[in-house]
């Protein structure tokens, strides 16, 4: 390990005048705990969530980039409807990054900390973005041997969101799923899954190539939203897989609207008589991103056994508890180069990662350009 005992750490705060500040910090590198060690921060990908933390909200096509190649300073301007959102983080200077993997470089005393010196282990811990990261040694997943940082980096928000709606299938007692902006990464995971698992899966997704990519990779169900016979397409999935719950990245317009409209029009399809408060069969749409940040438009066409909800890992993890959650992580691990395996467009440093070319790629967070930041980068171990 270095013998300086400070490392970099990308930090975004929002300034009270409607603006976000993300910048290059150097901190020092706590001594761990008996029970922590410090782990060499190799691989974090840019989640969707990680780019809301980031960017508060900000519109990115005002973003500008001062200071130095090596230490750059990125402002963006946020729009004061986002900005009452912001209120709870004014002028708090706060480390981003959910997740990521890395050699443990230092432990503390104890046996547990002291057993995954040098070990490969990914960690959802939050301020990953940094060069080194102190925490507890029960929160690192060691990866099995031959597995690289960059191959277990996204271990976690992912994985663990795509295992949660299977599950959350199950013991709402669903038949089968719906997934939006489905050839995602965690699209793509959630179709092994069910493919493995034997599940019903109906993906949506907006563009020919996509249907492609999901069908290549054995998806049997997938119908493109941009099309006009979408409805239409949409409604026969749904009476061939019977699925009753769906999983909305997009959270803005009218998709979790259509998507009750045509769960409705599945479930009539089999009905034994007229009700005309619709079908008793309950149909749930569960919100999970916000893709589109405009209003979620409802038309209500679909009678009156329906919900629309959010729906988050964290308390997902918390309702399932912590055996239950390491079962889940354990399976991750264990399948991490096949039915989780992230791929990644590219990898850049933490100075990389605030250069404006790349902010208006990774920004869009459009299906297929997932970043890797590795904050040591070009730097010798």
């Amino acid at each position: 390990m270095p013998q300086q005992a400070m490392g970099l750490q990308l930090r975004s705060t929002v300034k009270k005048e409607g603006v976000v500040e993300l910048s290059l910090t150097s901190v020092p590198i706590p001594e761990p705990k008996p029970d922590e060690v410090v782990v060499r921060v190799d691989a974090s990908p840019i989640n969707p969530s990680d780019v809301g933390l980031i960017f508060g909200g900000a519109d990115l096509s005002t973003a500008k980039v001062s200071g130095t190649p090596d230490n750059p300073v990125v402002t963006a301007s946020i729009p004061p409807a986002m900005m009452k959102a912001m209120a709870g983080r004014v002028d708090q200077s706060l480390p981003a990054g959910n997740e990521g993997a890395g050699v443990v470089v230092r432990a503390g005393s104890s046996d547990q900390a002291r057993a995954l010196m040098g070990k490969t282990v990914a960690i959802l811990g939050g301020a990953m973005y940094a060069q080194f990261r102190c925490i507890k040694a029960g929160q690192c997943l060691v990866l099995p041997q031959g597995t690289t940082p960059a191959e277990g980096a996204s271990c976690f928000v992912n994985p663990l969101t795509a295992i949660g709606m299977v599950e959350t299938m199950l013991v709402e007692g669903h038949p089968a799923l719906v997934h939006t902006a489905a050839a995602s990464n965690l699209g793509q995971m959630l179709n092994k899954i069910c493919i493995k698992d034997g599940i019903g899966l109906v993906n949506i997704v907006r563009r020919q190539e996509h249907v492609d990519l999901l069908k290549a990779i054995g998806a049997k169900h997938v119908v493109n939203s941009s099309t006009p016979t979408f409805m239409n397409d949409l409604t026969e999935a749904l009476v061939a897989t019977g699925a009753t719950l769906a999983f909305d990245a997009t959270g803005g317009g009218k998709l979790a609207s259509q998507i009750l409209s045509c769960m409705e029009a599945a479930a009539n399809r089999t009905a034994k008589e007229y009700s005309r408060y619709g079908s008793t069969t309950h149909k749930q749409v569960y919100i999970y991103g916000g893709l589109d940040r405009g209003p979620t438009e409802l038309t209500r066409n679909f009678g009156m056994a329906w919900g629309v909800g959010g729906w988050l890992l964290t308390p997902f993890l918390q309702k399932v508890g912590p055996e239950g959650a390491q079962k889940l992580r354990e399976r991750v691990a264990a399948e991490i180069k096949t039915t989780f395996a992230s791929h990644y467009t590219k990898e850049v440093s933490l100075a990389e990662a605030l250069r404006s070319e790349e902010i208006a790629i990774y920004g869009k967070q459009a299906t297929g350009q997932k970043y890797l930041i590795n904050p040591n980068k070009g730097l010798a171990h």
